[in-house]
């Protein structure tokens, strides 16, 4: 493979603060940098060792403010945000849920877990749990909603394992 991963992923706020706050608050991402020229305020939040949400508040522009029901975005329908391990992502899902961003939802794709959210504006993202040791064999298809988790998924993971569905290290 000749690539590394997501390089940037380009977002238009309409406060860039609130969407910095929110990334800061809840996945412990550091604002990069930060600048205002003219009508164009352009700043970089670091989420991930590479990868970087390109932010613009862009003065008049409206584009901010279309929401629309997933695959019916265009182009870029969602986020997909990879957490550092299982104690990460829990932290993250109860950080979410706190801000009432997610319903705590997860589900187990057998290659990875994954929990919906919305940030400030509206954009839905997704934080994934990578198994290292999945192959395209393991892949399942997305289970019925059920009602939300409360507690840490630690303590789904642990009865799926015993169960022998999940081998995350």
């Amino acid at each position: 493979m000749l690539l590394a991963g997501m390089n940037h992923v380009a977002v238009l706020t309409k406060d860039t603060e609130r969407l910095h706050a929110f990334y800061r608050d809840v996945f412990d991402a550091p604002v990069f940098h930060d600048q205002v020229n003219s009508d164009v305020r352009l700043s970089f939040v670091q989420v991930g060792p590479s990868t970087m949400l390109n932010v613009f508040e862009i003065v008049g522009n409206i584009k901010a403010d279309c929401q629309t029901p997933m695959f019916g975005r265009g182009r870029l329908d969602h986020l997909g945000l990879e957490a550092v391990s299982q104690a990460a992502f829990d932290t993250i899902r109860a950080r979410l849920l706190a801000r009432g961003a997610t319903d705590g939802f997860v589900t187990d794709f057998g290659i990875a877990l994954s929990l919906f959210f919305r940030d400030p504006d509206g954009l839905e993202g997704e934080v994934c749990l990578h198994n290292p040791a999945a192959t395209p064999a393991d892949l399942k298809p997305p289970a019925p909603r059920r009602p939300a988790m409360t507690g840490p998924t630690e303590a789904r993971l642990r009865l799926s394992r015993s169960n022998g569905e999940i081998t995350y290290g």
